[in-house]
């Protein structure tokens, strides 16, 4: 394997992991670990990992928002648990909203063999996913947002009133009892904004550790939305927290 090839299963590996002792890692790619310092060692200086005790991990992305390319592998058995649950509510004959987001994304693997079912959507990733499918796709027009692989959206290029949207599956960065939903980019969250302003009914899918985080730009309130959906490694305390103000939260089975 050259060293580009094992830099990159090394960055893979992390964005699973999280975290990796350099014995493992050195067992995991079959090289001694004088090797593997010198792979640890350009990564570092690259400031695409960080030395911890014992080992390494990914350096946290700017801004603390990961992008769309690493989400996509992390929680990946718990994000696919929320989206089959997510799939059981969207009908035959649906219109529904799939935000830009991992778990959003796992949704559409779910919801192939629906019948006349249209999806508006502003995720490529969704978009491809559903490309040979015979789900109606209708992209929103606007500009492309590279790190999330998304559109942001502009009135002028979008008619949304156009719209009639029965259900949207909104992705989060934070939730809490006090302030909603919230995320990272005000773009991305105008958009949000204005699909649970046009949907009728209005599910935020979330692994559990979104909950507890209120992050930059507010999105929504919880009096805007009908269901969270996130999986069962949720934390009591915030089980009891929502229960309390009277939010639907729903845990999906692994």
């Amino acid at each position: 394997m050259f060293p580009a090839e094992r830099q990159k299963k090394i960055i893979d590996l992390l964005m699973i992991k999280k975290t990796a002792k350099i014995t493992d890692l050195a067992k995991e790619l079959q090289v001694s670990i004088d090797t593997l310092r010198r792979d640890l060692n350009l990564l570092t200086k690259q400031k695409k990992i960080e030395k911890v005790y014992g080992g390494v991990k990914l350096v946290e992305s700017a801004f603390g928002e990961s992008v769309i390319d690493e989400r996509m592998v992390s929680s990946l058995k718990e994000k696919e648990s929320i989206a089959r649950l997510c799939s059981h509510y969207i009908q035959d004959g649906d219109c529904i909203f799939l935000d830009s987001g991992s778990t959003t994304y796992q949704i559409a693997k779910f919801i192939k063999s629906k019948k006349r079912l249209t999806v508006v959507t502003n995720s490529f990733p969704v978009a491809l996913e559903l490309m040979n499918s015979d789900v109606e796709v209708i992209m929103i027009g606007g500009k492309v947002r590279k790190t999330e692989k998304s559109v942001v959206t502009y009135e002028y290029l979008f008619n949304f009133n156009e719209l009639n949207i029965s259900k949207a599956f909104i992705c989060a960065s934070g939730i809490t009892p006090q302030k909603g939903i919230s995320d990272y980019n005000l773009e991305e969250a105008i958009t949000r904004k204005k699909m649970i302003e046009l949907s009728k009914e209005v599910y935020v899918a979330a692994d559990h550790s979104k909950f507890g985080k209120d992050v930059t730009v507010s999105v929504s309130p919880l009096d805007h939305i009908d269901v969270i959906v996130t999986d069962q490694n949720l934390d009591e305390k915030y089980r009891e927290e929502f229960r309390e103000c009277g939010t639907v939260v729903v845990l999906a089975e692994g």
